[in-house]
């Protein structure tokens, strides 16, 4: 069963909600949006979330604020960050909460990971194509986000916001609950040698730490013009089993953005001028 469930706010956002994740816990709130339900036009149509792209930012911040409403946040407790594709994880206290929720400059920068176990503090990252991981800890009422683009995969991002997540707030993989969120399917991302060398070497390095070795799965295949198609999701769900997450505490979404850009902007499907979907979670407070 698809674990994001399209819900539509009453300001008219429509959003994914994380429905396994928010049904089972109520203090918490995950999902990702769509492209549908805000205020910038043209190629940026209409719930574009992302100040890097070249939309109007007073449309962009008008955007964040609707989506805010929309999950009953306030405006000042959502934090977001400048990402670069890497996988840096910032701890995210109290003291950056709202950081760069209207501007750039005071982002969180350089950062394609967050956690935080501070109720109240409302962690987003952007995409339009790579795939959002979200990660909950029930037993240390932590929660975590990740961007994982295939160069944040190659570099286990997964692997490194649990053992983030661990150092900081003494986190078990096996108490996590994961997700991963809409992205780019296998059905529409081909990429090349330099691209697959990458990633299988991150599979082996995850094999060679792992406690846990998961079923062997197919996560790319050969085409005929010798390039592969990569499902970046699958490679993500598995070095977060090898990273010691129990494979029935993954949700994974059977979501395409580049099948639907109805419902979302891609990048790759889109040539480049697109808006930017966000992902949240956060623990709300009592």
């Amino acid at each position: 069963m698809e674990p994001f469930v399209l819900e539509k706010a009453d300001n008219g956002c429509e959003l994914l909600a994380l429905a396994p994740f928010t049904r089972a816990y109520p203090q918490l709130s995950a999902g990702f949006t769509t492209r549908l339900g805000g205020v910038s036009r043209g190629d940026f149509s209409s719930l574009n979330c992302g100040l890097h792209v070249a939309d109007e930012p007073g449309d962009v911040v008008r955007n964040r604020r609707l989506l805010a409403e929309a999950l009953e946040f306030p405006f000042d407790a959502c934090t977001y960050a400048e990402q670069v594709h890497g996988n840096e994880i910032q701890v995210v206290t109290k003291a950056w909460r709202g950081a760069g929720n209207d501007s750039r400059e005071k982002a969180l920068q350089a950062k394609d990971g967050f956690v935080t176990n501070e109720r109240g503090v409302y962690l987003h990252a952007l995409f339009a194509d790579c795939v959002p991981l979200y990660f909950y800890d029930p037993i240390r009422q932590a929660v975590g986000l990740a961007h994982a683009g295939w160069k944040g995969t190659a570099l286990q991002i997964a692997k490194a916001l649990l053992e983030t997540m661990s150092a900081a707030y003494g986190t078990k993989p096996r108490d996590v609950r994961a997700a991963i969120g809409p992205s780019i399917g296998a059905c529409c991302y081909e990429v090349d040698d330099t691209v697959i060398g990458r990633i299988d070497r991150a599979l082996r390095e995850a094999d060679e730490e792992a406690t846990v070795q998961p079923a062997d799965v197919l996560c790319y295949e050969q085409q005929p013009n010798g390039k592969y198609k990569l499902n970046l999701q699958q490679v993500n769900r598995q070095i977060m089993i090898k990273a010691g997450i129990l494979p029935s505490h993954i949700e994974i979404t059977g979501l395409c953005t580049s099948c639907h850009t109805d419902l979302f902007f891609s990048h790759r499907k889109e040539g480049g001028r697109t808006g930017r979907m966000a992902a949240w979670i956060g623990l709300r407070e009592a």
